[in-house]
């Protein structure tokens, strides 16, 4: 935890409405605080004492968190509102559309701007003075500007705020991914048919007294594939994991969408199957089972092992059929890069098609010089971003596209360069 300034004691003895206060803005936030979990914390801090600021901080960590995903939440908001005499000026100057400088300030960080959000509710945004003179007057050509849905479908994901996040979550509910059906060699008996079935209609002749008064005739039998999820919930990918979660539950309740059925998995230090829980049809529900059944969430990352125990326990149960894997990670991994290609490949092996979704290729110098990285893009079929609403409407055109490789072709030339 980031070292804190001595925190001032209150002389009006308002203790609890500050504590309070904050829940109210942790609740904006996103986070699940009710009045319960207030006067829990009220009594919390009151047995604890006020005197140490780790111990108020984790005190008060005790009391309101009680997800992963939310600590980074809590952290900025406890940050701005315990400690910074300052954050309302730096906050509405951080979220106020004005135009700057040369100086501009550092972007902000992750879960910082629905911090600020939340304890910006209902504050008005400060207006500047007027000059004696009129500044002069600043044409500015709309034609290429975007819409607020554009802006919402564009921005990364790590850097909405909670009103933003809910809305890319609708968003992405909406999304769809279609698939195209599998030729097969196998035939059904159909009357409409254009491929002769000639024992059908010997049979039929023979129960007539040998007379053909029917033909029969076949049509292809129509197979569709699998869509098997391999999503990275490790700590670098936990700002991602949960909206990317909402994907994968949002194309397992689809109904039409073509794909017999979507497996999804887990991943940090261990491999979790969480698709049952994805079946629920509540996404908040859903997810919310997928936590209490992952255990390493926001933990290491260990990709080249969960990969071999999941070639090893779950290849054959769900990647028959020519199933498309989907494999959602930043490739950062601890481990061996030699065993994680070993398994990348036989993972490509299995499978009929293998994409690659990755949240660093929102960075336009993007490199392959992580070994993980460079261990796993040459066994994937595409490889593309997954930090925002467009690049998850991308998918759609790739999974339409068999020959799409996404941006592997130019990754792989700057590893042979």
């Amino acid at each position: 935890m980031v070292s804190l300034a001595d925190l001032p004691i209150p002389e009006d003895g308002k203790l609890a409405d500050n504590v309070a206060h904050f829940a109210r803005a942790l609740r904006k936030a996103g986070l699940p605080v009710g009045p319960g979990r207030v006067v829990d914390a009220i009594r919390a801090v009151e047995a604890a004492g006020f005197s140490d600021r780790r111990d108020f901080y984790w005190t008060l960590h005790a009391c309101f968190v009680s997800r992963p995903e939310h600590r980074q939440i809590f952290a900025q908001t406890f940050r701005l509102f315990w400690r910074d005499p300052q954050f309302l000026e730096k906050m509405m100057a951080m979220m106020s559309p004005m135009v700057r400088g040369v100086e501009t300030p550092p972007p902000p960080q992750s879960a910082e701007r629905r911090a600020a959000e939340a304890l910006l509710d209902g504050a008005e945004t400060p207006r500047p003075q007027a000059e004696e003179e009129e500044p002069p007057e600043i044409e500015i050509d709309a034609t290429l500007t975007f819409s607020a849905d554009e802006k919402l479908k564009q921005q990364d994901f790590e850097q909405m705020t909670a009103a933003e996040a809910a809305a890319a979550r609708r968003a992405i509910s909406r999304l769809s991914l279609p698939v195209q059906p599998i030729a097969s060699r196998r035939t059904r008996a159909s009357s409409t048919g254009s491929r002769p079935d000639w024992r059908a209609t010997l049979r039929t002749a023979m129960r007539q007294g040998g007379d053909i008064r029917e033909f029969k005739t076949r049509s292809p039998l129509v197979r569709w594939p699998n869509l098997v999820a391999l999503c990275d919930i490790s700590g670098s990918m936990s700002s991602y994991s949960r909206m990317l979660l909402h994907f994968l539950h949002a194309a397992a309740n689809e109904k039409g969408a073509g794909w017999a059925k979507v497996h999804a998995f887990t991943f940090g230090t261990r491999l979790t199957n969480v698709t049952r829980h994805l079946m629920q049809r509540d996404a908040d529900a859903a997810l919310a089972a997928c936590g209490r059944e992952a255990m390493d969430w926001e933990g290491g990352t260990r990709i080249g092992e969960s990969l071999r125990v999941f070639n090893r326990d779950w290849s054959r149960r769900v990647l028959g059929q020519g199933a498309v894997v989907v494999l959602i990670t930043d490739g950062l991994d601890r481990d061996d890069p030699a065993k994680l290609a070993a398994e990348a490949e036989r993972l490509r092996l299995s499978c009929r098609k293998l994409i690659w979704l990755n949240p660093l290729l929102r960075w336009d110098g993007f490199a392959p010089r992580a070994g993980g990285v460079k261990a796993l893009l040459p066994h994937v079929d595409s490889f593309r971003a997954s930090h925002s609403v467009a690049s998850l409407q991308a998918l759609a055109d790739a999974l339409a596209r068999p020959e799409d490789q996404g941006e592997k072709a130019r990754l792989m030339r700057l590893i042979e360069d």
